[in-house]
């Protein structure tokens, strides 16, 4: 299991009201210093999750931790979804992504709702597919929140995660550390002033229980066709799994 860091050493909230303050904080500059930090291949990698979820031909999905809107986004234009809902715990997140949706004129197919992961606010076996990108690090009791998408996602329904994940090779092991240790906290100091956001995102990514790990969790909480896909000399995961 993932330990449980947060992004403010120095706070007395739980993880979730630090997540929320954290993204909060750093939502208007979050989508161009993504960009910058990721050196745009999360696009890329985005763009596979939407193809693997168009291959079940969902009517219904639910994107968690979906932030500004980018996956939910591709979603509503990519596939032949009716109704897509993206949930995320962070209202400045939301607002941001509500109003690249309303330029986007998807308003009326995708609804933005503030929301807990790990105490989902809709009934058993509702989405025919949930999608987490960069999201399942940042729950604060990981077991909880999966065993959550499992309750709401319907029988044969694709759940996929897209995380980030550690290289075992050199030399991209050697880069991704410097880049994640050093890189990403400078970064966001020098255009967020929320230098500590950029490091826990670092710190979390490095704890996070991925590859076999991760697939092992998902089993233990019930999900079934379990599968890892390594991104990009492994920097990413995306995960897949069925109910």
């Amino acid at each position: 299991m993932s330990e449980n860091i947060t992004p403010y050493k120095d706070s007395d909230l739980g993880k979730k009201e630090q997540v929320a303050q954290m993204f909060d904080n750093i939502s208007e500059n979050y989508d161009g210093l993504n960009r910058m930090i990721s050196f745009g291949i999360d696009v890329k990698w985005r763009k596979k999750v939407v193809a693997i979820v168009k291959n079940g031909n969902p009517e219904t999905i639910l994107d968690i931790a979906t932030g500004t809107g980018d996956l939910a986004i591709n979603f509503a234009k990519n596939t032949k979804a009716t109704s897509i809902t993206g949930l995320d715990i962070s209202e400045g997140m939301l607002n941001v992504g509500k109003e690249k949706i309303a330029k986007e004129g998807l308003s009326d197919k995708i609804e933005m709702v503030l929301g807990d992961s790990e105490n989902l606010p809709f009934k058993d076996n509702t989405f025919d597919a949930i999608s987490v990108a960069f999201g399942v690090r940042n729950f604060e009791n990981l077991k909880v929140g999966l065993a959550e998408i499992l309750r709401v996602l319907k029988p044969g329904g694709t759940f996929i995660v897209l995380e980030t994940s550690l290289p075992s090779k050199s030399p991209y092991k050697e880069f991704y550390n410097f880049h994640s240790k050093t890189v990403m906290p400078l970064m966001g100091k020098l255009f967020s002033k929320e230098g500590s956001a950029y490091t826990y995102l670092s710190e979390s990514a490095s704890k996070f229980p991925y590859g076999a790990t991760f697939n092992n969790i998902l089993k233990e909480i019930g999900f079934i066709d379990v599968e890892n896909k390594p991104q990009t000399f492994g920097v990413a995961t995306i995960y897949t799994a069925t109910k």
